[in-house]
């Protein structure tokens, strides 16, 4: 079945779609320039930002946990959503309307952690309607979701850019999120009611919790963040190594991204495919060979020809890395569609926090080159972690 018709077929597929991809708009529209608007424009210091970045971030986590398992509790996933989702809106209208460092760090810490949850939120509602699919549209509708997160990088950010240039602030990107995040509330208040709990189905309680502690699992998202770390390193080296040794320039690196986005896009579908016949784990070792040896071409790459040329296979290779992990996660925590929605932010903290690491230590021991080898090795490490965990057989990859 095409797209098309799947979106036709499905109700909470279409608008939770277009939910993601307004999500997606509204965070693409301020991420690029948070850190010049916070810094330079509000007056925060570098320590500041940095303390504020790290707080929102654990908030963020926390607020999935929390809203994930009232929303399992209830089976209740279609109102914390849009409650998350105006909270959102309203988050980035405050910025904009009060400008002020505190302003900002009280927002960041606060509403925009809460819309941070609505991502994985979206999520947990299509895998709460899963016995509605049949198992190849479900695949295909998983395909169609992780595809929008990609797909609102590859212009927003740019499109932003160029309509703000000629001003002095960057502070009505903030106005622009909260327009789109007000526009993904009016459309993901066409989600369909939530499905009544199954019949037997226990209802979720603070126990739940303990399902973090499980050895299993905590293995499971270590793999997973290992492999996720890489992308961290990555948009931390790409643009020092094109304008250092590659001779390049920040244009270079607009560019650089905003191709890389599209070639994921495509090579999402494509390794969909793939995963039809493989497993994920399998998958995940084969993409992660592909972004080492990326990595590698980076990290010796003395002309922008080289960069590119390693930069379209490091797109082919970052299409799996970011979505073949999400339903593997989804599946992780059995009928909890929102706690198991939660280790989506669980993943991108515990990612970032090791991709600080490798960061930190693969500069110190070799340079940008060095940091760039070392999360290429990390990300197959993560790779090989789990296909010693869950083996070579293949699993449906379903919202399921």
């Amino acid at each position: 079945m095409s797209f098309l018709a799947i979106l036709r077929r499905y109700p909470v597929a279409r608008v939770a779609a277009a939910g993601i991809l307004l999500f997606g708009f509204a965070g693409a529209a301020t991420s690029p320039y948070q850190p010049v608007v916070a810094i330079r424009e509000l007056g925060m210091s570098n320590a500041a930002y940095s303390v504020v970045i790290f707080a929102a971030a654990v908030a963020n986590v926390l607020a999935s946990i929390l809203i994930g398992l009232l929303a399992d509790r209830r089976a209740s996933y279609r109102r914390p959503i849009l409650v998350a989702t105006g909270i959102g809106a309203l988050g980035f209208a405050t910025i904009y309307l009060m400008p002020s460092a505190l302003v900002f760090a009280l927002v960041a810490v606060g509403p925009l952690a809460i819309y941070g949850a609505s991502n994985a939120l979206i999520f947990a509602k299509v895998r709460s309607h899963a016995t509605e699919f049949t198992r190849a549209d479900g695949e295909a509708v998983g395909a169609l979701l992780r595809m929008m997160i990609s797909l609102a990088w590859i212009l927003v950010p740019g499109a932003v850019g160029l309509l703000l240039a000629g001003g002095d602030s960057m502070l009505p990107a903030y106005l622009i999120s909260a327009v789109l995040a007000l526009a993904g509330l009016a459309i993901l208040a066409a989600l369909p009611a939530d499905l009544a709990r199954q019949p037997g189905t226990p209802r979720a309680g603070i126990g739940d919790l303990f399902a973090f502690a499980n050895p299993g699992l905590v293995l499971r998202v270590a793999g997973v963040a290992l492999a996720s770390s890489v992308l961290h390193v990555n948009s931390a080296v790409l643009p020092l190594i094109v304008t250092g040794r590659a001779g390049g320039t920040v244009a270079d690196v607009g560019v650089i991204v905003g191709y890389v986005a599209l070639v994921e896009v495509v090579f999402i579908f494509v390794w969909a495919a793939v995963c039809r016949r493989l497993s994920m784990q399998v998958a995940l070792v084969l993409c992660m060979a592909l972004y080492l040896a990326y990595l590698l071409g980076l990290a010796t790459a003395r002309a922008m020809p080289q960069v590119h040329a390693a930069s379209l296979l490091g797109g082919v290779a970052a299409a799996a890395i970011i979505t073949l992990p999400i339903p593997y996660l989804l599946g992780l925590i059995a009928g909890r569609p929102g706690l198991s929605a939660s280790l989506i932010a669980v993943n991108h903290f515990v990612g970032a926090g090791i991709g600080a690491g490798i960061f930190a230590l693969g500069t110190a021991l070799g340079g940008y080159q060095g940091a760039a080898i070392l999360a290429g090795l990390a990300g197959v490490l993560g790779g090989l972690l789990l296909l010693v965990l869950d083996g070579w057989r293949r699993q449906p990859m379903v919202m399921e």
